[in-house]
């Protein structure tokens, strides 16, 4: 099953004007304040076929002209499906390969890298392996490269490459932390094939490509220059998580803390990314600074809601000058005044306050979110892992309870993989004592709690789980998950484990999604029929599960679509783990009090397996990414005060998802 419907998760439809202008004058207004060539397309299988085109067309010319083409190769995740177009143009006759020289521009570990942690076993398996190149013309790193030897190794490399012409063309990824092939930010400009000790987001970010669970702490790579100094330079990039590091490279300045930067010296550079990768970009997020806008209701109020953060003003006191110094003055033409866009705006952003997300019975409903009939509502959310339902939506999850609303959980996953050893430690200890206390402890305790220790201590070798330590660490997560799903008035009946195969069935849970991932959720929808549905749409998690569980309820709800009582069913989606909603796509804002804050934050603290020690943490200031929640939940009341509305302690915010309709 290969169709994935996060795809279709499009907040705005963006106009082409401002990715794909009609000519070389227009582009060149739209992309003033960008530093690199960049091309913006729909999607990654669009932009993944224009890279591909390009790095057909420069082997051509270089070979006709030299007789070879010297190319570095990276390995990143985005851009594997580029080497999947580059098979199929070989296979249609449209490159050879047969006069290319290859060069490995990274590779994992220091020496004998693993099979499954090989970036040169990737490229193998990807690319190499299936096209005409010469197998004697391909070259990677010396596998036996030691502490001791590894600098002599590397000048050995870049003479080789030196031997060869130079590079002719280097194909790589974009990361989101900003660095090429493997130059961690620090790196700079002038730095060569060396060493580099991997950074604690690029080793999260190898761990999911590589689906491995301890990720190498080094890996030996090109450097900078040797990248600047190759003919062409094509990254690509796609994704919401590349978003910043993309506008950091094109339209920041240019520093070792983000080394895709330095590509602002390179002459023939290109850069390919999708729309969302591009989000962050000017022309995407704030075309009025470089164009004439086609006005939307949502760019309205992206273009409002920026505008009060320039003057530090609330909506309803912005002024026409205000409008017209900062470069938005087509609206005040377009709508008589700054009165006019002022209300609009703030009646526009007031509608989105609700207290009532099942709807408000017996209420005119015309202006709010959610419908007053039917009252009360059949309610289903989605929760990845046992916790996403309460630290994302959880003040929502206990008002819809405390209005009547007939509420059911369910969760996706065991959530097993973020769960640390220590916390299986501290049960494992928990059941001994109690067995003890008991008079319980005899020889089938003492040899169960003997083998779990075994299998702990087995796992410093393998890198892995045992199916018992999975199972026991899933459990201890879902029973937090059931006691503060409890704590929020959920009825235990109505708590549900789906235990997708897709998570089970794969070490690190990153399985592919199937028909058998999809009927459970289709069942469970049939059987609820439920008025609301709820699904976390927090698709940059590093592991990937909230995009996997996501895909997996689309595909249900899209089954069931023609079914009579999803007429009458509303699909929201929630962030808050690892994102949140940006206000200009909000559609449903619920506002909690001090006392709702602090009962979801007492719910949150239920899960004891991810409170001190979960495995993902922000760098820029250590906290956990239920802690960044809480934050954003703050920060959002914080940012509707600002503009003039309502004041309130916390609030959490939902766009609804348009089954069967791009949106």
């Amino acid at each position: 099953m290969n169709k994935d419907l996060t795809s279709t998760i499009m907040l705005d439809q963006v106009s082409k004007r401002y990715y794909r202008p009609e000519s070389e004058l227009e582009l060149a207004s739209l992309t003033r304040f960008e530093k690199v060539y960049t091309k913006v397309v729909e999607d990654q299988y669009e932009g993944a076929l224009d890279a591909a085109l390009d790095v057909a067309e420069i082997i051509e010319r270089n070979v006709r002209e030299k007789g070879r083409c010297v190319i570095g190769f990276g390995a990143g995740k985005c851009v594997l499906n580029v080497y999947d177009e580059l098979v199929k143009l070989y296979f249609a006759d449209k490159v050879s390969f047969a006069g290319v020289v290859a060069f490995n521009i990274a590779e994992l570990g220091l020496g004998h890298a693993q099979e499954e942690q090989s970036t040169m076993a990737r490229l193998q398996k990807r690319l190499f392996n299936k096209i005409d190149i010469d197998p004697h013309n391909i070259h990677t790193f010396d596998n036996t490269a030691d502490k001791a030897n590894v600098h002599r190794h590397c000048k050995a490399y870049e003479t080789l490459i030196d031997e060869f012409g130079g590079l002719d063309l280097v194909i790589c990824e974009l990361t989101k932390n900003g660095s090429l092939a493997f130059n961690e930010p620090g790196s700079t400009m002038s730095s060569q094939c060396r060493l580099m000790l991997l950074g604690s987001d690029t080793r999260t970010r190898v761990a999911e490509a590589y689906t491995c669970d301890t990720a190498p702490i080094t890996a030996v790579t090109l450097g900078i220059s040797n990248i600047l100094s190759a003919g062409h330079v094509i990254a690509v990039a796609w994704g919401e998580d590349s978003a910043d590091a993309l506008f950091n490279t094109i339209e920041g300045r240019m520093t070792d803390q983000v080394p895709a930067s330095f590509l602002q010296m390179h002459q023939n550079t290109k850069i390919v990314v999708d729309l969302e990768a591009a989000s962050n970009l000017t022309r995407i997020s704030y075309p009025w600074k470089v164009t004439s806008c086609e006005w939307t209701d949502k760019l309205i109020r992206r273009a409002i809601v920026w505008l009060c953060a320039q003057t530090h003003k609330p909506v309803l006191k912005l002024t026409n000058k205000d409008y017209n110094d900062y470069g938005l003055g087509e609206l005040v033409a377009l709508y008589g005044s700054a009165y006019n866009v002022n209300i609009k705006i703030f009646n526009d952003l007031q509608h989105t306050i609700t207290g009532w997300p099942g709807g408000k019975p017996n209420a005119d409903d015309t202006y709010r979110p959610e419908r007053a009939t039917p009252h009360p509502k059949r309610v289903l959310v989605f929760s990845p892992h046992p916790d996403d339902v309460i630290v994302s939506m959880g003040g929502t999850l206990c008002r819809l309870v405390q209005q009547g609303h007939d509420v059911h959980v369910t969760f996706a996953t065991s959530g097993d993989v973020a769960v640390n050893d220590d916390n299986l430690h501290r049960s494992a200890l928990i059941f001994r004592r109690i067995a003890a206390h008991l008079g319980q402890s005899g020889e089938r305790e003492r040899d169960f709690i003997n083998q779990l220790d075994e299998q702990i201590q087995a796992k410093v070798t393998t890198g892995n789980d045992s199916r018992l330590m999975r199972y026991l660490k899933g459990e201890l997560f879902v029973c937090e998950g059931f006691m503060a799903c409890e704590f929020m008035g959920v009825k235990r009946d109505h708590i549900h484990e789906l235990s997708l195969p897709f998570y089970i069935e794969d070490q690190q849970g990153q399985g592919r999604i199937t028909e058998a991932d999809v009927a459970p959720m289709q069942q469970l929808i049939e059987t609820i029929r439920p008025h609301q549905i709820f699904i976390a749409a927090d698709l940059t998690d590093p592991y990937g599960t909230h995009a996997r569980v996501a895909n997996a309820a689309l595909q249900a709800i899209e089954a069931v679509n023609d079914r009579d009582f999803m007429h009458d069913c509303r699909v929201w989606m929630y962030r808050g783990q690892w994102g949140q909603w940006d206000i200009d796509h909000i559609e449903m804002a619920v506002p909690m009090s001090p006392e709702e804050f602090g009962d979801k934050r007492d719910a949150i603290l239920m899960y004891q397996s991810q409170i001190h020690d979960a495995p993902f943490r922000d760098n820029a200031d250590g906290k956990l990414s239920w802690q960044r929640s809480i934050d954003r939940n703050s920060a959002l009341a914080q940012l509707y005060n600002d503009l003039g509305l309502a004041t309130y302690e916390a609030i959490e915010a939902f766009v609804q998802y348009h089954v069967g309709a791009q949106q």
